[in-house]
């Protein structure tokens, strides 16, 4: 017994609203497993490829978390303190570059630093604001006993869900597989593949892209000299995911603090706003078409949105699985729009291409025209 449209559209429907509730009610103890999982998905080309070698699946999954771990464990160790120390000392300067900001202002526009005046209220109010932040700000983060636990939830849970759902990936593929209605299977497998074309190639691409931006932007903004351009350029780095956005709000954050240090010596101002002008031309003409490339069909408007309506509705869990949903949604959009383009709403009881051919069929069976004397 095949179920009418009607049925098999409630059945998906319920299905996507109970995948959508689960989301949401464990958004709070989800983000280790995601995480995970993400690392498991990522890692699956290179465990099958040195399957591919001879290797077994367990030994592959074994070699690839060790070197995987051993490296992210390596740099927590050699970066994260100093980026804490760059952080605090950033915040407890904060007040110092308002001040310095203030005084210019007096010096230099006075008119607008009248008693009373908007932006009198407005520095008054951001100087208070920054001293009370840098007091407790990073007391308050690190003081939380529940922070803490989180900490080592991530750290100690994602690692063990990555290894084991590595280990099983390929047999976890084929067991979903069978769970797909038999009449839906091609189109599902379809789907499936250009899904996994979009993510592979947008996700990997683009956290490639970061990782490069951020170390080129670290390295060049402390070889210039900029107090903390260590946490600046990381920052940027890290942001680049979305497109232009990373070099927008680290080039204005430089260029903000180098213009607090470097006051006067317009020379190194102008030498970072280099760093991300360079980064910019090296991101959009090499590293994206290269790395990225432009067939994923994923816009940065979109992503931009994705992000936004994701964060706001599951926290840092939505942020985690905004692009792979988008990129979803995506891929479905356009299999519809496609649907939609070859059926009869759209193309009409006979489409103009079918009427050509007709006319043509029916003109060739007719005589032509009969010469004189015919």
């Amino acid at each position: 017994m095949t179920l009418s449209v009607g049925e098999q559209v409630r059945w998906w429907t319920i299905g996507f609203a109970a995948l959508i509730a689960f989301l949401w009610v464990f958004s709070g103890v989800m983000l280790p497993f995601l995480a995970g999982a993400a690392l498991a998905y990522f890692l699956d080309p290179l465990a099958d490829r040195l399957e591919a070698r001879g290797l077994s699946r367990t030994l592959s999954t074994i070699i690839i978390c060790l070197i995987m771990f051993g490296a992210m464990g390596a740099a927590i160790v050699m970066v994260v303190p100093a980026m804490f120390v760059q952080m605090r000392d950033l915040i407890s300067l904060l007040p110092t570059y308002t001040q310095a900001i203030r005084d210019f202002l007096v010096q230099n526009h006075p008119g607008l630093l009248e008693d009373g005046s908007a932006l009198d209220v407005a520095l008054d109010a951001l100087r208070d604001n920054v001293k009370t932040w840098s007091s407790t700000i990073l007391e308050k983060a690190w003081s939380s006993g529940m922070a803490v636990v989180d900490f080592i939830t991530l750290a100690v849970i994602t690692p063990v869900v990555a290894f084991y759902l590595l280990l099983d990936w390929d047999r976890l593929v084929a067991r979903v597989d069978d769970w797909i209605p038999r009449d839906h299977l091609p189109v599902m497998r379809l789907l499936a593949t250009r899904i996994n074309r979009v993510l592979s190639g947008f996700v990997r691409g683009q956290l490639s892209v970061c990782a490069i931006l951020g170390a080129f932007y670290a390295v060049a903004l402390m070889a210039v000299g900029l107090d903390f351009g260590l946490v600046v350029g990381l920052f940027a780095g890290l942001l680049s995911f979305i497109p232009f956005v990373g070099a927008l709000i680290g080039g204005v954050v430089s260029i903000g603090l180098a213009t607090a240090q470097f006051w006067g010596e317009w020379q190194w101002i102008g030498a970072v706003a280099a760093v991300f002008a360079v980064g910019q031309v090296v991101e959009g003409n090499v590293l994206t078409p290269k790395l990225v490339g432009g067939s994923v069909g994923l816009h940065p408007v979109a992503l931009m949105f994705a992000l936004s309506a994701f964060g706001a509705l599951l926290g840092f869990t939505g942020l985690l699985i905004a692009v792979p949903v988008a990129a979803c949604i995506g891929v479905l959009g356009r299999f519809a729009l496609e649907q939609y383009t070859n059926g009869r709403l759209y193309r009409g009881f006979s489409s103009p291409a079918d009427d050509l051919s007709a006319d043509t069929h029916h003109d060739a069976d007719e005589p032509g025209p009969r010469r004189m004397g015919e």
